[in-house]
């Protein structure tokens, strides 16, 4: 597969089709285009792309008839709209009929890629199994190379595996509660994939990610004249999934204003877009996440107490890794196992001290936690056997191996990479002789294109590797090169 992922390409207009091409030829994506709806069809038969960017008027089969037709051969492919401001109505059905999102001509380059990247990532969730099983021997058994795993022998996790098959055949409303970094996202895409709803459309939502101004139209959409600078009615990501599951992640941290809109769409199954006046049937299952005491919650006014009740009817704990220890060995060698096929290495052995020192830690940062130090000692491992000391060092703020890449490479200012105490020098120099000058933002962006330079060494230079790595997308990394002038 081509790393950046496989586009389809469908507008008849020969100038802007080619140009496109180019661009995300340029990008580094796989792309196929064709001239007409028809020519897309023959297209997807002989290989299902990743994502579809496809023109509305079209000779022949236009962009709507095309869109059923592929939905009909891959209903979680995800199929991008382009339209005119003259057409937006048709872009709204679009929407309805399943269409991941429609942008207007003329659009921004960045936009289009940042639309494209999320696209793709959504297809790949939906599509991307999640194998429950009890050990790493398991998943391997399972073939869960290609998946991810919730794993774990615990009588805890057993429980949560056991739920997870009960609740998923029906349409019931799951509250996912656990500490930060315990698996909450992956148990509800387990849900989502063991549901009879598995072929339509699932959409993730932090609402703790988007700001509160955003968030209701993010949700619920809005119409034209809503606010200054809408200029077109806008389809939010409830309506865009319909027949599908809503991921509602960080509910707890939901501004009460919109908490009610959420009532009335789980009490009546209506949402109102911001701006409209008409009611808005819709059908999708809610599945929510929270790391919050929602009791506590309720209790000081922060939560709705009807929606708390609301949501509180099928609730599923998952556990922190501190209460699920025997878990750590066989989590740890399926992220090994995992990790290093994704870096295209051979997995290393682990000695037992390592393991003992891994499964005394405490990990208040949960199965996440464990995922990331076991990437981060790979990264800096030669060949050898991890041992307790490898562990102990990537424990340790970053870790001595760290400190000695960021020595070797170029640091801040283009100058020797600094370390704990010239950093806490140099920032003090700064504040001392740059008082009042933007010292913050200056000092972020010297941070931020180090930080960067580090990703891109560790991936030689590859920047899609390096996006990946830094939990961003390739355009905005590559954004963000140009501003710090790497």
């Amino acid at each position: 597969m081509n790393e950046m992922g496989k586009i389809l390409l469908v507008d008849d207009d020969d100038q802007l089709r080619g140009s496109f091409y180019n661009l995300l030829s340029a990008e580094g994506y796989s792309v196929r285009a064709a001239s007409s709806g028809e020519a897309a069809l023959a297209m997807a038969d002989e290989e299902l792309p990743e994502a579809v960017i496809m023109d509305v008027r079209m000779p022949g089969l236009d962009g709507l008839s095309t869109l059923r037709l592929l939905r009909e051969r891959e209903p979680r492919l995800p199929v991008i709209i382009m339209t005119a401001y003259s057409t937006t109505d048709s872009a709204i059905e679009a929407t309805k009929l399943g269409a991941f999102d429609y942008i207007l001509k003329p659009f921004e380059i960045p936009d289009v890629l940042e639309l494209l990247a999320k696209a793709i990532q959504a297809g790949r969730v939906m599509r991307e199994r999640v194998v429950l099983s009890g050990s790493a021997q398991d998943a391997e058994d399972e073939k869960a190379d290609d998946a991810e795993a919730l794993i774990g022998v615990s009588r805890a996790m057993h429980e949560i595996y056991k739920a997870i098959g009960r609740v998923a055949p029906t349409d019931a409303l799951v509250l996912l509660r656990g500490e930060s970094g315990t698996g909450k996202e992956l148990a509800a895409r387990a849900v989502y994939q063991y549901s009879a709803r598995s072929a339509q459309p699932f959409s993730i939502v932090n609402c703790v990610a988007i700001p509160d101004t955003l968030l209701e139209s993010e949700l619920f959409g809005y119409e034209r004249g809503a606010f200054t600078g809408a200029f077109v009615r806008r389809i939010g990501k409830i309506e865009q999934a319909g027949g599908g599951t809503v991921f509602l992640d960080e509910i707890g941290d939901m501004p009460l204003s919109i908490q009610a809109k959420l009532l009335r769409l789980l009490q009546e199954n209506q949402i109102e877009r911001l701006g409209g006046r008409e009611p808005i049937s819709v059908d999708v299952r809610i599945i929510a996440a929270t790391n919050r005491d929602l009791e506590e919650a309720v209790a000081s006014g922060r939560f709705r107490e009807d929606l708390y009740y609301r949501l509180n009817v099928v609730s599923l704990h998952l556990p922190p890794l501190r209460e699920r220890r025997e878990d750590i060995p066989h989590l740890v060698r399926h992220f090994i196992a995992r990790l290093s096929r994704e870096m295209d290495s051979p997995a290393p052995d682990l000695t037992p001290e390592a393991m003992k020192r891994l499964s005394a830690h405490n990990w208040p940062g949960n199965v996440r936690e464990l995922k990331n130090l076991i990437r981060k000692i790979l990264i800096f491992n030669q060949g050898s056997a991890i041992s307790a000391e490898d562990v102990r060092r990537s424990l340790n703020s970053g870790g001595a191996q760290n400190q000695e890449a960021v020595h070797n490479r170029e640091g801040l200012r283009g100058g020797k990479g600094l370390d704990g105490p010239a950093l806490t020098a140099h920032i003090r120099r700064m504040l001392e002789q740059k008082s009042g000058e933007k010292v913050f933002d200056a000092l972020m962006d010297e941070m931020g294109g180090q930080v960067i330079r580090e990703a891109l060494a560790l991936c030689a230079g590859n920047r899609s590797r390096a996006a990946r790595m830094l939990g961003l997308t390739r355009p905005t990394l590559l954004a963000k090169i140009e501003k710090y002038r790497l």
